[in-house]
């Protein structure tokens, strides 16, 4: 076969490649309404997010418009991590990522033993009828270990686990010169320091990039000040800090561990606002009357010293004792984030809060138990705040009288008519009301369903139904609002510690109050560095989910036998998908498994009937369900209905 790296001067189509782990590609087009499909036999060696250029292949009466791939233009990924598996001498890399669908070889001297873990570069393919060729970069260890795999799922998404020397070195001296840093800064901020000011984060939580103040003025209404940590101050533009961020553009949060954007001495030391030391801090700060008006806002830089740090739990616990430390303004604070909620739905935001789970893991990283993570009001409480600074920030900037002024936004898409269409099937199929206008869904229609199917047993199906119908909010520096929150301006402000583009906002903010403008080509690189967030924070989430899904397996397989209470949460032609009520871990039951009974898939009720017992299974019914297998390489569960 011609190399496909040279072919296709004849091609005029190029785009990026989503391919699936059966091997089969999809190319979007502008001038076509369905995704180009690249069979098997055409893909010629493209990989998941590679920018390709394609043939058209002639079109076929009644079937999908196809293509081939003729030339890779960009390789999304040329860094593997899987397993090493030895057959007749030859060693090789059988990927972790499952839509790496071919096992990569190793030059024949590599002498790492059967079944270890391993980071690999992909060095050569060129022809699909060959596997590809690579070199072992980094040994991680055996697998299974829990490290390993840790170690693995983040080399996996393209993350790396420690930080360059050069980078740790600029880090350091960072460190050496806070203090100083501190008294330079301390006569041209806006002072805090003796205004009650606290944090409110998780028990877990190392790094605190925002504390909360509270002062009560003369005529009745409250000074809120949303503080900031002020990274922008301690990261300059260029430096070897700022480019390792700009790369990672997220701090990534798996089960046991976090992978910081910036150094552990950035992160959790210099610029995190501990509790009792004196900060630098970017501002919101707003006059708001006790009914959640804004009357006004000033935005720039402060000093801080928080003088609590609280969790969620011990927030709650004082609110609900009515005493304690700090009772007094945790209530106040508590009483004017409820208003702003209520007001905010009022207003249209969604309400998409789901079930999430928590680990319980043991000293070798083993998990020994599950529980569902707890909600209070005071994680609503710093939410609602957040929100208020993000929301009020955005709007700021967009009303400037700047032409084209450059700006990174938060932005949430109108959801896609045809997922409507489909979530409003689903939803009327097991019983409930959903009738969007012609004119599009509207969020009020999304919170009347969810008042609706509140305490159902679809409820969290449902949810996640509608969570999956919608666009994924991305980083844009076109302003098109926030559907989901229904805001006409958002920004992210309050994260710099951990999100890049926070980063970004705080310093074209700074510009524009200060009066310096970012030059322009700093401005072009702010506005590729947005894409890269986009597909970074992507991988981020993904990674945290592939370290969840690890967990429930490893957990589960020591339950193998064991009986669970069970819930259909999918249903297809091959079988019944189920997911366990109590650690949220969802398996198959194979169609095979179910009786002796031919069953066939309702795709109108969302249900599979058995042809001669005439039982039927129904997305949301509670089911028995007993564990059968567990594979952690795939991170799969198999049950039986008991």
């Amino acid at each position: 076969m011609e190399n496909n790296e040279n072919k296709g001067e004849n091609s005029n189509i190029e785009g990026q490649i989503t391919v699936s782990r059966r091997g089969v590609g999809y190319v979007p087009n502008e001038a076509f309404e369905e995704d180009i499909e690249i069979q098997n036999d055409y893909i010629n060696t493209a990989l998941n997010r590679d920018t390709v250029e394609i043939a058209l292949l002639p079109k076929v009466e009644g079937e999908r418009l196809r293509g081939e791939v003729t030339k890779i233009i960009k390789r999304a990924k040329t860094q593997f991590v899987g397993t090493i598996e030895k057959k007749d001498g030859l060693s090789f890399l059988a990927p972790d990522d499952q839509r790496m669908y071919m096992d990569i070889i190793l030059p024949p001297d590599s002498d790492v033993e059967d079944g270890m873990k391993v980071l690999v570069k992909m060095t050569d393919w060129t022809d699909p009828k060959k596997n590809p060729e690579g070199k072992i970069l980094e040994v991680l260890g055996k697998k299974g270990e829990h490290n390993v795999e840790m170690k693995a799922i983040v080399l996996g998404h393209g993350f790396d686990t420690g930080f360059p020397e050069d980078v740790e070195k600029a880090a350091k001296e960072i460190e050496n010169k806070k203090t100083e840093i501190l008294k330079e800064e301390e006569s041209k901020r806006k002072d805090f320091r003796n205004v009650t000011t606290m944090t409110i984060d998780p028990p877990d939580a190392k790094d605190f990039d925002d504390a909360i103040s509270l002062k009560e003025l003369d005529n009745g209404n409250l000074e809120i000040g949303i503080h900031i940590a002020d990274v922008s101050h301690y990261v300059t533009p260029g430096s070897p800090i700022d480019k390792e961020a700009q790369e990672r553009a997220t701090s990534i949060y798996l089960v046991d561990r976090t992978i910081p954007m910036l150094p552990e001495v950035i992160s959790n030391d210099v610029s995190s606002l501990n509790a009792n030391e004196d900060k630098l801090a970017y501002s919101a700060v707003f006059e708001i009357t006790r009914d959640g008006e804004v009357k006004s806002h000033w935005f720039g830089e402060t000093m801080i010293n928080s003088d609590r740090r609280f969790t969620y739990e011990d927030a709650q616990k004082t609110i609900d004792a009515g005493q304690g430390e700090y009772y007094g303004e945790l209530k106040t604070l508590d009483d004017l984030a409820k208003i702003l909620r209520k007001k905010r739905f009022e207003n249209g935001s969604v309400a998409f809060e789901h079930d999430e789970v928590r680990f319980t893991l043991d000293e070798n990283g083993k998990p020994t138990g599950v529980e569902r993570k707890k909600m209070f009001d005071t994680n609503h409480l710093v939410e609602e705040y957040m929100l208020l600074a993000n929301r009020e920030v955005a709007e700021y900037v967009f009303k400037l009288n700047k032409k084209d002024l450059f700006f990174i936004y938060r932005t949430h898409d109108v959801p896609n008519p045809d997922k409507i269409e489909a979530l409003e099937m689903f939803v009327k199929a097991i019983g409930f009301d959903f009738n969007p206008k012609d004119t599009g869904v509207t969020t009020h229609d999304l919170n009347n369903l969810f008042k609706q199917i509140k305490g159902a047993p679809t409820d969290e199906l449902i949810k996640i139904s509608a969570i999956r119908s919608m666009t994924k909010a991305v980083y844009s520096n076109k302003n098109i609002g926030h559907f989901g929150l229904a805001f006409k301006y958002y920004t992210h402000f309050t994260s710099p510690i951990r999100r890049y583009p926070d980063l970004m906002v705080h310093r074209i903010l700074k510009s524009q109050l200060q009066g310096k403008e970012i030059p322009a080509e700093e401005l072009k690189k702010y506005n590729a560095l947005t894409l890269v967030s986009n597909d970074q924070e992507a991988e981020a989430t993904q990674a945290e989910r592939d370290s969840i899904r690890y967990k429930q397996v490893e957990y589960m397989k020591d339950h193998i036998g064991e009986t669970f209470d069970g819930k259909i949460s999918g249903v297809a032609e091959f079988g019944l998908f189920v997911e366990d009520e109590n650690t949220k871990s969802e398996g198959l039951v194979h169609v095979s498994k179910i009786g002796n009974d031919f069953y066939t898939l309702d795709k109108k009720t969302y249900s599979i009937k058995g042809e001669r017992s005439g039982k039927s299974y129904t997305l949301g019914d509670k089911v028995k369900i007993k564990l059968m297998g567990a594979d952690l390489d795939n991170k799969t569960l198999d049950f039986v209905i008991v």
